[in-house]
């Protein structure tokens, strides 16, 4: 048996993953987060990896409020970019294979046709450099083999997401506007966990994999919110609106869908649509 330690396991893809974990009997799962192991603390990692064997770490934990990081630019640094070589140098020390999330926001998104892992990128954000710069952490230090899978709109049945939050909106508005022209793809945190635990099985000290996993299919936010709003059977309107009516402190991309051919080749899987899943995750929050 395996054994497999996945931090920011307190966060809605650490939850998904301990939720399939117990589809594979074949790896030992431990999830930490910040209170049992603080990544930007080399020895809080060492510690931890050297007292036990891990085949694999699969990093789930980040800077993730991407607005928020706009004024917090050091904090940003700090988890995604600091945190990231603190564990690919103990990684490295023990032998450790690693898995890490990054995202579609390492693009400046004004393309018109996916994003292929190797496509040069170009952040538009101080979330989008930091998870850049986190990636070039891992491939320039790392020695022990690792997999980063870049992934889109993550939601699931926990956490503060884009689904639950037009969910509440929906329950107690009459109508809601929604951005209609930035255009990617929703991804269910549970087919990322599933893909990323199949990983698991390929990953060897030889591995420097680049990724992307969304679910299948092209959406606006205002596709994706009418979808919600009729899963969930809610009568509030969902009204469209251009980003430069809702200003945020961080730019957008106008578009980010994924190409995933390499890693549906790596894995020999189909992806789910993004309707098939939202309909399976609303399921789930119902039950």
């Amino acid at each position: 048996m395996r054994n497999i330690l996945v931090t920011g396991g307190k966060g809605q893809l650490g939850l998904s993953l301990r939720c399939i974990s117990k589809e594979f009997p074949d790896y030992s799962f431990d999830f930490m987060d910040i209170e049992e192991m603080d990544i930007t603390d080399k020895e809080s990692i060492s510690n931890i990896l050297k007292a036990k064997d891990y085949f694999a770490v699969i990093n789930c934990a980040a800077f993730t409020a991407v607005d928020l990081a706009e004024g917090k630019k050091e904090m940003a640094h700090l988890l995604n970019v600091v945190g990231v070589r603190n564990l690919v140098d103990v990684a490295n020390e023990t032998n450790t294979h690693l898995i890490h999330i990054s995202t579609d926001y390492v693009f400046g998104g004004n393309g018109n046709t996916p994003f292929k892992p190797y496509d040069e990128p170009n952040p538009n954000s101080v979330y989008g450099k930091s998870k850049l710069e986190g990636e070039r952490q891992i491939m320039q230090v790392s020695k022990s083999g690792f997999i980063i899978i870049r992934t889109s709109w993550l939601y699931s049945e926990e956490g503060n997401n884009f689904l639950n939050t037009m969910i509440r909106i929906g329950r107690n508005n009459d109508s809601v506007s929604v951005i209609y022209d930035q255009v990617g793809t929703p991804t269910y945190a549970g087919d990322l966990a599933r893909a990323i635990i199949l990983c698991l099985s390929k990953i060897n000290n030889n591995s420097r994999e680049i990724f992307h996993f969304s679910n299948e299919g092209v959406c606006s936010w205002y596709d994706f919110a009418k979808e919600i709003m009729e899963e969930m059977s809610l009568q509030c309107k969902v009204l469209p609106i251009l980003t430069s009516q809702y200003p945020t402190p961080a730019k957008r991309p106008y578009y980010s869908v994924l190409n995933k051919d390499d890693i549906k080749n790596y894995l020999s899987i189909e992806i789910p649509h993004w309707k098939d899943s939202l309909k399976t995750c609303i399921k789930n929050i119902k039950a």
